[in-house]
């Protein structure tokens, strides 16, 4: 199931366009929240609680646990190109 963009309306969620769910289908809806407060207690707020992050630090045999993940999806990405580019091919003519 793909999700939408939709409209809360009169009491109803009225989606931006058509969809291809089956009736019955269990939904989660929340609101968007493209219109963020900006205002400067807002901002402060944010800055207090960006500050309180704690840094992402790794330890050798996560950084080296991490980096071989990457080398082996990397790898993979390189041996599955070709395949991946004639599915593409097929979509778009």
């Amino acid at each position: 199931m793909n999700a939408v963009r939709a409209t809360w309306k009169n009491g109803q969620i009225v989606p931006d366009g058509p969809v291809d769910w089956a009736d019955g289908a269990r939904l989660l809806v929340q609101p968007d929240n493209d219109d963020f407060a900006d205002s400067p207690e807002a901002i402060a707020d944010w800055l207090r609680w960006y500050d309180s992050l704690q840094p992402l630090i790794f330890t050798a045999e996560e950084q080296a646990a991490w980096e071989a993940n990457r080398q082996a999806r990397k790898d993979w990405e390189k041996s599955h190109v070709d395949e991946r580019d004639a599915k593409l091919r097929g979509i778009w003519p």
